[in-house]
């Protein structure tokens, strides 16, 4: 069955980003919006990225530039992550790579919503942020693999969800209203020790709006009770 809309895929910043429009929308409009969605993931990778013309990250790292010198941008996204107060549960430097993309894919989001493109799923490596609908009435579908097999294990449904997944041997997932933070959150909860990592998302979990799954390298799963309200049933391929 054809959907309306349309889709676009480019490299930014070492991953496929896919921006996919079901809202029906006339081609002239179309077209302009997804080239202004990449322009300002451009924009992102050059200044954000280590290897971009710009990199202020990398550039603050090593006192070449202050946030003053920067773009608005820099501050908001350094002020936004230390907000998150997580440095205080991990063992070493948080990482600001996760945060930047699904900070640059919900920006990037709420600009096509406000551009008339309701219906929308923007997808970049492991940072998924879904609105609307699929197709008239029905909720987007979100894939959670398993990181060693890379079969999905479990599905999530939603009209309006943000989902940041990372990891390898063992993998962590975020669901809630804001890419950015569950980005963080799911980047900060694997660099965790295991025990930390499950305090963590309980107190998480249970303060909401945000849910976690934590697949651990002997490929068992956890997640916060939350998560249930989007979650199709658990493969059993997982446990075996």
């Amino acid at each position: 069955m054809a959907f309306p809309g349309t889709a676009r895929v480019q490299q930014v910043m070492g991953v496929p980003v896919d921006v996919h429009v079901r809202t029906a929308l006339p081609a002239r409009e179309l077209a302009p919006l997804l080239d202004d969605a990449f322009s300002w993931l451009g924009w992102v990778e050059r200044t954000f990225g280590p290897g971009g013309a710009d990199g202020s990250l990398s550039r603050l790292a090593r006192g070449e530039i202050t946030a003053a010198e920067c773009a608005p941008e820099v501050s908001e996204v350094l002020d936004r992550h230390a907000g998150l107060s997580l440095s205080a549960h991990l063992t070493g430097e948080p990482d600001l790579s996760g945060y930047v993309m699904g900070w640059a894919v919900e920006r990037l989001s709420r600009a096509l919503s406000t551009a008339g493109a309701v219906d929308h799923r923007v997808s970049a490596g492991g940072n998924v942020r879904v609105r609307g609908s699929a197709s008239p009435g029905e909720r987007w579908r979100i894939g959670v693999r398993d990181p060693r097999s890379g079969l999905v294990f479990k599905v999530l449904f939603a009209h309006d969800l943000a989902v940041a997944t990372t990891g390898e041997l063992g993998s962590v997932t975020v669901a809630g209203p804001d890419l950015g933070v569950a980005a963080a959150h799911a980047s900060a909860i694997h660099a965790m020790t295991p025990a930390v990592a499950r305090r963590f998302a309980a107190r998480l979990g249970g303060a909401g709006p945000y849910d976690v799954l934590i697949v651990d390298r002997e490929r068992r799963a956890v997640s916060t009770p939350g998560l249930a309200a989007h979650a199709s049933v658990t493969s059993t391929r997982l446990a075996g």
